[in-house]
């Protein structure tokens, strides 16, 4: 059986909406956009706020913690993974992995940080771990 340290994570594909994102997860941060207009996060990255459509946006580091708020285990893989929703402290709502686990004791609330997994030949990938 293939294990999770087997899965080759693909790099991803830096723009300039999402330059900075990715130069902050290879120094180990985690940052989100914080609309000046609304005060609102938002994350995937983009230059308009999505609750606003303000311009007037910015990078804000997170604490990395949260909660899994959704979660399903992909066991047809050729490595069983778990992809899921996480609210981080601060409010915001990212998709992601859950790693580092045992995929069969994940649950809905249970408490997570970030962490970063390399990529295949790019930057560091932000995922999340129990806490």
């Amino acid at each position: 059986m293939a294990m999770a340290q087997d899965r080759k994570i693909p790099a991803p594909t830096p723009n300039l909406e999402t330059q900075a994102f990715w130069d902050a997860a290879a120094q180990g941060k985690l940052v989100v956009k914080s609309c000046t207009a609304c005060k609102e996060l938002h994350h995937y990255p983009r230059a308009l706020c999505p609750h606003c459509f303000s311009d007037k946006t910015e990078w804000k580091q997170m604490s990395g913690k949260g909660k899994i708020y959704s979660y399903t285990v992909m066991r047809r893989a050729p490595v069983p993974y778990a992809i899921a929703y996480v609210t981080l402290d601060e409010g915001v709502t990212m998709l992601t992995n859950i790693v580092d686990c045992d995929l069969d004791k994940l649950t809905i609330g249970q408490a997570v940080s970030v962490v970063f997994k390399p990529t295949d030949g790019g930057p560091p990938m932000p995922m999340f771990k129990p806490a």
